[in-house]
Formats: structure tokens, C-alpha cells, sequence
């Protein structure tokens, strides 16, 4: 990854504006850098037209390192991207998106976690078995972000998850990976899995 991640964090950004999966100025991007801090979409900004103006640079702590615009604020939703990067060290990019079916699925979990059909899509998330029994972790919508992001980090001290992605109920999902171009891949892929869900739902098939 390049020192400086923020042309690779516009480039998917505007790739999943055109995908509907970041309309309006939902969703955000980070990517970190060579001291461990991590540049993030700020809070705000139109995902389709963003510029390397509209980032801030923060610390794991969440302390503002680098501000090219004085009136950007982080996104609101930096401290699980903070939670992310502290629980999986190896991690280089973080990307949340509010996809339609993203938030539909996370209507048909079990408890704490939605069930993932067993499709050739989890391959390519680090799923290599015969016949897998995937889960996707799911938590609550807090309305304060701090409550989600230390839910997350409870939960997975206690045990890590099976794939490299969380759905927040009726919100939308985070991946993480140690890379940007695993991280576009990661969610390319979630999302599919979301749509198979769904269209299975609408003819009746079950796994």
C-alpha cells in the first residue's frame, strides 16, 4: 500500500456511490499508513465526488494527526475503525458501506450472528471447507458509535470472527482487510452473498 492511501480510498469510494452501496454521504473508508495511524473519510462528505481534501489522518487513540481542510471533522463512525485496526494488527484497510441488502439480512439472523449460505463467494473470504457453517457476526444500532465499536471489541477478544466482516442491524456492513484491494474485494463479495440471501428468500430456497 502507498504511504498515502487516499487516491485508492477515492477510487472504491466512488466505485460503490455508482453501486448504490455509499449513496448520498453514507458509509466510510480508511486506510492506514506507515506509523500505525490511519487516514479516514470525514464525516459528511458526498462519497461520489470526494477529493484527498476530504480525509482526516487519525491515531488508533483517535487524536486528529492531519487535517487538509480545518472545517473536516472524522467520520462518526472512526472508533470502529479504531476497534478494527487494534484488534487485527495485520489490518490495512477498513470499509463500510449501507447497502440495501445489507441492511435487509441483518433482519433474518439468529441471535447475535446471520447464517451464510454455503456458495463458492466464501472462498474468496478465507472460507476453504467442503461444506461450510459460516456465521456473520451481527451487533446492535447504537445511536452512540463509541457503544458499537466497544461491543465490538468485546466480543471479539472473546472469539474472533469466521470471515473478515461484521453487519450492523439495519445499517450496513464493515470489512477489514491487509490491504485496499482486499478490502473493494471483501465487500464485492459480502455484498453478492447479501443478494443471494435475499433472492433465495424471494423463491423459497434454504440451506
Amino acid at each position: 500500500m502507498n504511504s498515502d492511501p487516499r487516491q485508492d480510498l477515492i477510487t472504491a469510494s466512488r466505485q460503490f456511490y455508482q453501486l448504490g452501496w455509499m449513496a448520498g454521504t453514507a458509509g466510510n473508508l480508511s486506510a492506514r499508513v506507515d506509523d500505525g495511524s490511519f487516514w479516514i473519510t470525514a464525516s459528511g462528505k458526498q462519497k461520489g465526488k470526494l477529493t484527498e481534501e476530504d480525509f482526516v489522518r487519525v491515531s488508533l487513540q483517535g487524536e486528529v494527526m492531519e487535517n487538509p481542510n480545518l472545517g473536516n471533522r472524522p467520520s462518526a463512525e472512526t472508533s470502529i475503525h479504531q476497534a478494527v485496526y487494534s484488534l487485527f494488527p495485520d489490518t490495512k484497510a477498513c470499509y463500510h458501506v449501507h447497502s440495501v441488502e445489507a441492511k435487509l439480512v441483518t433482519n433474518f439472523t439468529e441471535g447475535d450472528h446471520l447464517n451464510l449460505p454455503p456458495i463458492e463467494m466464501l472462498k474468496g473470504l478465507g472460507v476453504w471447507e467442503e461444506h461450510p457453517k459460516v456465521v456473520m457476526p451481527v451487533f446492535k444500532n447504537h445511536l452512540d458509535v463509541s457503544k458499537i465499536a466497544k461491543e465490538i471489541s468485546t466480543r471479539f477478544q472473546q472469539s474472533k470472527p469466521n470471515v473478515p466482516a461484521l453487519l450492523i442491524k439495519n445499517h450496513g456492513v464493515t470489512v477489514w482487510a491487509n490491504s485496499a484491494f482486499d478490502a473493494e474485494n471483501y465487500i464485492e463479495l459480502t455484498e453478492y452473498i447479501f443478494r443471494y440471501i435475499v433472492a433465495a428468500r424471494q423463491v423459497g430456497v434454504s440451506h
